[in-house]
């Protein structure tokens, strides 16, 4: 683990913003180069823009409300200091999502064909922006009770809650099923006659099933009814509103064929 890749003077460059920056760079790029779509392509820098807007303020909305209120409700003055850590990848899918929402309906395009262009790109991104997340020691699992797992150095979320006892490589595996979803959502992808937003809804699915299953090995979450996280109830949600969009626009889809 690397949280600071080197430091000149008071300037320290920490390798989360690094490899963020880069995971957002090869999302974009990977959506540029695998759409056909020519016309849509001059709009995926602007809507990155406002995403990265919408998904900063989702994402700490998300960890101050959801995962640390009791923290933050006493020390107020903390919630804009993001570069103190605490971001949260469901708030800023939720986040980025809105602003894209609110570009498209300004620009007049289509947000589900957007959607469905963005859709590889967001998930590799996501898969490359877990490394951040081992680098910078959170997102940890749970103590593996065994002398497997990762031991994690001093100065990190993950050892100041754990000490130096072998944890569960949560955001390791995470980024592991994001990779296998990219895979997938690319041979969705080329098979043309789906509805316009299904590509980007079985992402968003197979990104939250991922996602439940390995919060059982988090170790920072707080726990909510059924024993579950605020990350697990997140994925669910998110599971059942994008079934719920799919079989909209599968029926508009239907409708608009007969």
């Amino acid at each position: 683990m690397a949280p600071i890749l080197f430091t000149i003077g008071d300037f320290s460059l920490r390798s989360y913003g690094v490899i963020v920056a880069f995971a957002i760079l090869l999302g974009l790029a990977v959506a540029y180069f695998l759409t056909a779509d020519k016309d849509y392509r001059e709009y995926l820098f602007d809507v990155l823009i406002y995403g990265i807007i919408g998904a900063i303020i989702g994402a700490r909305s998300w960890q101050v409300f959801f995962y640390e209120w009791d923290y933050y409700s006493q020390n107020l003055a903390e919630i804009p200091k993001i570069w103190h850590g605490g971001l949260a990848i469901q708030g800023a899918l939720v986040g980025a999502f809105l602003a894209a929402v609110i570009y498209t309906k300004v620009k007049k395009i289509n947000f589900w064909r957007l959607a469905d262009i963005a859709a590889p790109g967001l998930i590799l991104g996501q898969a490359v922006g877990r490394v951040a997340c081992f680098l910078n020691g959170d997102a940890y699992g749970t103590p593996t009770g065994s002398n497997f797992g990762v031991v994690y150095p001093e100065g990190t979320p993950a050892y100041a809650a754990y000490g130096s006892q072998p944890l569960w490589p949560a955001e390791v595996w995470e980024g592991q099923w994001d990779f296998i979803v990219f895979a997938i959502i690319l041979m969705l992808a080329r098979w043309r006659k789906w509805p316009q937003g299904v590509v980007f809804l079985a992402y968003i699915i197979l990104y939250s099933v991922g996602r439940f299953a390995l919060e059982f090995l988090r170790g920072d979450s707080p726990y909510y009814l059924f024993d579950w996280t605020s990350g697990q109830w997140t994925s669910i949600g998110m599971i059942i509103v994008s079934f719920g969009f799919m079989l909209f626009l599968r029926n508009k889809h239907n409708s608009s064929n007969e």
